[in-house]
């Protein structure tokens, strides 16, 4: 592969085209079929990607954006930069995504209409599009699908992630399940009318060059560099998903304790970028397995409403499911490179805890 990546760079110095040219066009290309989309818009990170997808649907300032708050701020600072307002809506006890009947119950109830909703596939694993779509159908709701971490997840009927909402966004970050070498994003969408506002907006809103048609433009683009490695991992990317799935599930059949509570086994609905289990004693769990030489993170620690950027703002909120997955969760090492040894002593230590 290395061979490959340098050929890559090698051919991007010798086109002297370095921003939006051939590779990003070619990537853009692929990467819109791969997710059964009709258009691809290449953007500089995965951040970027969601607010311009927000304001591609139409979101303007002061409307009302549905987010789920235990995914680290991501689409809560999107919502935040076009100067909408987050509502923030509780999360699947099992799944760590969207809650469909938390979402039916506060559309039910609201009195101030909601623009969009943000549905992020947490973990790599499928929302419920099925039951979630119903519902933004009924209340006229544009929905943004967050796949920052789903690259490759597809439901029972293949249909994949990106592919469900009115448009999707990625992030191409290094750890991603499809990675490049620095940051990186795109906007996928099958709505030409959508896509044609996000190009622009990508682009200090230009309809043509020195020429601002649309408000809420900035530069933000998909360099070819990354652009060329990413039309090189694309091809991988469902092997590298197949592995983490299988460490994935070996985990969730072998790790056997009572304080520790797995992912169910999955198969194609989730592509494992993340395995995050849960336990009350997340703490000493976290200590014990340090002490073994497994390395754990937490995603993600802090609701959004609880924040201190927000200094108290959103203190009534109560959403328990949030509360509980942020209060238990912990993330074991699952990424396409570790050895049968290495996912034997994570299993070992949990089971020893």
């Amino acid at each position: 592969m290395a061979a490959e990546l340098s050929q890559s760079v090698q051919n991007v110095f010798e086109s002297g085209h370095f921003v939006l040219g051939t590779h990003v066009a070619d990537f853009e290309k692929a990467f819109a079929a791969y997710c059964g989309s009709d258009y691809c818009i290449g953007v500089a990170n995965g951040t970027d990607a969601l607010e311009l997808a927000l304001k591609g649907v139409g979101v303007t300032p002061g409307q009302n954006v549905v987010v789920c708050a235990n995914a680290a701020m991501y689409g809560t600072s999107a919502i935040l930069a076009c100067e909408a307002n987050p509502v923030f809506v509780d999360a699947d006890l099992h799944s760590a995504t969207l809650y469909p009947e938390a979402l039916k119950a506060l559309l039910d109830s609201s009195r101030e209409p909601v623009a969009a909703i943000i549905v992020t596939h947490l973990y790599g694993r499928l929302a419920d599009m099925v039951r979630i779509s119903e519902l933004a159908m009924q209340h006229g709701i544009k929905i943004i699908e967050d796949c920052a971490q789903a690259h490759g997840a597809r439901d029972a009927n293949s249909k994949v992630a990106g592919s469900f909402g009115h448009a999707a966004t990625f992030s191409f970050y290094p750890t991603k399940n499809l990675g490049a070498i620095g940051d990186g994003g795109a906007v996928v969408t099958s709505d030409k009318s959508v896509a044609e506002r996000i190009r622009m907006l990508r682009q200090y809103g230009w309809d043509k060059k020195y020429r601002n048609l649309l408000p809420g433009g900035r530069n933000s683009r998909l360099d070819e560099l990354q652009a060329a490695f990413l039309c090189r991992l694309l091809p991988r990317l469902e092997q590298w998903n197949a592995q983490r799935r299988d460490i994935a599930n070996r985990y969730s059949r072998q790790i056997k304790h009572p304080d520790i509570l797995v992912p169910a086994v999955a198969g194609s609905e989730y592509v494992a970028h993340l395995y995050v289990i849960n336990s009350p004693r997340r703490d000493a769990l976290q200590k014990h397995l340090a002490s073994c030489g497994v390395n754990t993170d937490i995603h993600y620690p802090v609701p959004d409403y609880r924040q201190p950027m927000f200094a108290g703002k959103y203190d009534g909120i109560q959403l328990p499911n949030t509360e509980k997955l942020c209060d238990t969760c912990l993330t074991l090492p699952c990424f396409p490179e570790l050895a049968d040894d290495e996912i034997q002593r994570v299993i070992d230590a949990c089971n020893q805890f």
